[in-house]
């Protein structure tokens, strides 16, 4: 009993606070909508990979509704496991802009990744840091992220095929370059998952940020779907 007493309210509390931050944040907004399809394969019980292939649309901005393509992104991430509850990673991301704005510029961008868990009989949390290199045909950013996610089954104490999950996340961002001030950036992140089958997953869930918001707070949402598959 007191174990879905207390996720029932960790549930409601994620819930308003993501109420709330949308609530304030109608003046400088844009909302994208964001598909995402993802293969996780695993090499050997060490070493996995994965593959994914997003794109972003614009779906509000200037105070207007619109359905246009902003970005693709194709994304490979490799993590070693380096004892049961951590692991270090390495990514490449390439990001395809100029297609679709003109006067935007295509990104490359390098990932390294340390990530650790911790589970309890209901839940699991993950603490993961990240130190990206974005590069631009004009520039060069660093950026330096921490992400605390919770995820949680729906129903009963473990994920089981065919319920439902719930994961949260709150990430803090610096970006640093030459040719800009320092950027802070928040973002917070709720999901609903399914665990369709063995080797299938799908998630629905929204994204809220808040960018620059030491200098020119910029208000982003974005709608998230997508599917996960395991070979």
């Amino acid at each position: 009993m007191i174990t879905y007493f207390t996720r029932g309210h960790f549930i409601l509390i994620v819930c308003l606070f993501l109420g709330s931050f949308y609530a304030v944040s109608q003046g400088n907004t844009t909302g994208y909508w964001e598909p995402d399809v993802a293969i996780n394969y695993e090499v050997t019980p060490l070493l996995k990979q994965n593959f994914s292939l997003s794109n972003r649309n614009y779906i509000y901005r200037n105070q207007n509704s619109e359905l246009t393509i902003r970005q693709i992104e194709i994304v490979h991430f490799s993590s070693l496991t380096i004892d049961p509850y951590k692991s270090i990673g390495l990514g490449f991301q390439y990001r395809f802009r100029e297609a679709f704005e003109k006067d935007k510029e295509n990104e490359l961008r390098l990932t390294q990744q340390f990530n650790s868990i911790k589970k309890t009989n209901s839940a699991r949390f993950g603490n993961r840091f990240r130190v990206e290199q974005r590069i631009q045909p004009s520039t060069l950013v660093h950026r330096f992220r921490y992400r605390f996610a919770v995820d949680i089954p729906l129903k009963g104490l473990k994920m089981d095929i065919g319920e439902p999950y719930l994961v949260a996340t709150t990430e803090s961002l610096l970006s640093v370059g030459k040719s800009i001030k320092p950027m802070y950036d928040q973002r917070i992140t709720s999901q609903i998952g399914w665990s369709i089958s063995e080797h299938l997953k799908a998630q629905l869930g929204v994204q809220f940020r808040m960018e620059n918001y030491t200098e020119n707070t910029e208000h982003v949402f974005l709608l998230l779907n997508s599917f996960v598959i395991s070979l």
